[in-house]
C-alpha cells in the first residue's frame, strides 16, 4: 500500500514561530527601554549587586560606541544597515525555515536589529543600560535588542560548527 506523501509545511507558516519569537524579543526590548527612559535621566544609574548596575546611556554608535563620535550621519547609515539586515534575515527565514538553531539563532537577531532601528529612528541613538563591571572596568552598556543579537551570533557560529562536524 502506498503511503501518503508527507505533508509540506508552507514557508509562510514554517516561519510563523521564529517571527513570533522576534517579535517577543523586540516587544520585551522596546518594554525595557520606555522603562528606563522614564525613570531615568542620562547618566543615572542604580547599584543592583557588586558586579552589576542599571544606567542610562545613550549610543548614537554601534556596538562598543564604534563611531559614537561622527557628525551624525551614522545614524542613517546604522539604520540602512539594520533595514538590510532585517531584510536578508527575513530571506533566509523563509529559505531554511526548519533549520531549527539556524532560524532561532536569526529570530533572535531579527528582533535585536528591529529594536535597535526603532531607537534610532525615534531618538537619534540606542538606549542601553544593563551595565556591568568587575574591578573597576565596565564593559560597555548594552539593551535586551544587543544580548539577543549576541546569543544569535553565538548560535549562528555554533549551527556553523556542528554543521561542519557533521560533515555537510
Amino acid at each position: 500500500m502506498a503511503r501518503a506523501p508527507a505533508k509540506k509545511t508552507s514557508t509562510a507558516s514554517g516561519m510563523l514561530p521564529w517571527l513570533a519569537l522576534a517579535l517577543l524579543l523586540l516587544i520585551a526590548d522596546q518594554f525595557t527601554k520606555v522603562l528606563i527612559l522614564g525613570a531615568y535621566q542620562l547618566g543615572d544609574a542604580t547599584r543592583v549587586t557588586e558586579f552589576f548596575n542599571i544606567v542610562r546611556v545613550h549610543n548614537s554608535g554601534a556596538a562598543f560606541s564604534f563611531l559614537a563620535g561622527a557628525s551624525g550621519w551614522q545614524r542613517w547609515f546604522f539604520t540602512a544597515v539594520g533595514v538590510g539586515a532585517v531584510g536578508f534575515i527575513i530571506y533566509l527565514l523563509r529559505a531554511h525555515p526548519g533549520q531549527r538553531l539556524f532560524s532561532f539563532a536569526l529570530a533572535c537577531i531579527l528582533g535585536g536589529a528591529i529594536g535597535n532601528v526603532i531607537d534610532r529612528l525615534l531618538h537619534g541613538y540606542v538606549v542601553d543600560f544593563l551595565d556591568f563591571h568587575w574591578a573597576g572596568y565596565h564593559f560597555p552598556a548594552f539593551n535586551v535588542a544587543d544580548a539577543a543579537i549576541s546569543v544569535g551570533a553565538a548560535c549562528l557560529i555554533l549551527d556553523e560548527l556542528l554543521r561542519v562536524r557533521r560533515g555537510r
